[in-house]
């Protein structure tokens, strides 16, 4: 083999190589703020505010029915 296309490939092999765990901590990351963003969302949700409104659209809609 050529000595500048094996420089080259041994460069390759060496970048692929060491962006191998990069693809692993941006999912993890993204795990992370999702597992985050849904804490959120559920103190909000479950806030006695909330609650009383979400009960009161579902009480509402059943009555609706009738």
């Amino acid at each position: 083999m050529h000595k500048a296309v094996r420089t080259r490939t041994d460069a390759l092999r060496r970048a692929v190589r060491r962006d191998g765990g990069m693809v692993t901590s941006e999912y993890a990351m993204g795990i992370v703020a999702a597992v985050a963003f849904a804490l959120v969302l559920y103190k909000v949700v479950t806030s006695g505010a909330i609650t009383a409104e979400l009960q009161d659209v579902v009480r509402r809609a059943l009555d609706a029915g009738v």
